[in-house]
């Protein structure tokens, strides 16, 4: 009995195997380009706080369906460049490594989203509004060297307004679908 005859053909057999997989095409190896740095990208997205309100969304369909339907919004993707400061950081950092076709639902707390800064609520008197002819209400948008913010109490003489972005202290939650990538020009 040739024992080295039997082995041979039987890695003669894997080798054939292997490939008749590779020329066919049954391999695991996916090479569609991922998310890298510097890409630009579009994604549609679905923006909630933690209970599920949707803040915001790229989808019309879902936009009408949670109540934050805006009839002179443009539905469509959101395109961007990735890692360059156009996104909050934990949005930039989920879509990395994603592939077209690729969905995900990201939490992203908010030291990589809007950071609530007592810096950005402000004192003011009520003679600073009277100067510009604004009777101040609570709850209402007032501008200030071009930073947009809600007033949130009146005292007495003193009137509190907070510049923190809306979203500053919560931490939001995405589903996020990657539609395209354009990859950065040195990458090709």
């Amino acid at each position: 009995m040739d024992t080295n005859g039997g082995h041979v053909n039987k890695l003669l057999s894997i080798f054939v195997l292997l490939c008749v997989l590779f020329v066919s095409g049954c391999t695991d190896v996916d090479d569609s380009p991922t998310v890298e740095t510097g890409d630009t990208v579009s994604v549609n997205y679905t923006g909630m706080l933690e209970d599920g309100a949707v803040f915001d969304t790229s989808i019309e369909s879902v936009a009408k369906e949670a109540g934050v339907y805006n009839p002179s919004r443009n539905y469509a993707p959101l395109t961007f460049v990735v890692g360059s400061g156009q996104m909050i950081q934990g949005f930039d950092n989920a879509v990395i490594g994603m592939k077209v076709g690729d969905t995900k639902t990201v939490t992203i707390p908010p030291d990589e989203a809007y950071e609530y800064r007592e810096d950005m609520v402000i004192n003011y008197t009520m003679e600073d509004f009277n100067a510009v002819n604004i009777t101040p209400v609570v709850g209402e948008t007032v501008t200030s060297q071009g930073y947009e913010g809600t007033i949130v109490s009146i005292s007495g003489e003193n009137v509190t307004v907070d510049f923190n972005h809306r979203l500053a202290g919560k931490t939001l939650v995405f589903d996020i679908e990657l539609v395209s990538i354009d990859e950065k020009a040195d990458k090709a």
